[in-house]
């Protein structure tokens, strides 16, 4: 996978993290993440961010983060 390719999905999941979450608790925030990326996101998509979740970990924002490790775990 190329670095903006990797980029890219790192930079939508932080927008949807901030802002699906507007309102919410941390935990709520993460469960709408999920749900988000899990709906709309191709499988593919979400394989390769959550394969390169290390070298991604100091670019993705917290609950992004949380909610990939969820969405690891389904994979």
């Amino acid at each position: 996978m190329s670095t903006n390719e990797l980029s890219h999905l790192v930079k939508m999941a932080n927008q949807i993290a901030s802002n699906i979450g507007l309102g919410s608790t941390e935990d709520e925030a993460v469960d709408k993440v999920v749900n988000h990326i899990s709906l709309f996101w191709a499988r593919p998509m979400r394989e390769k961010i959550c394969a390169n979740m290390q070298e991604s970990a100091n670019d993705l924002n917290p609950i992004a983060t949380k909610a990939l490790v969820q969405i690891n775990a389904k994979l």
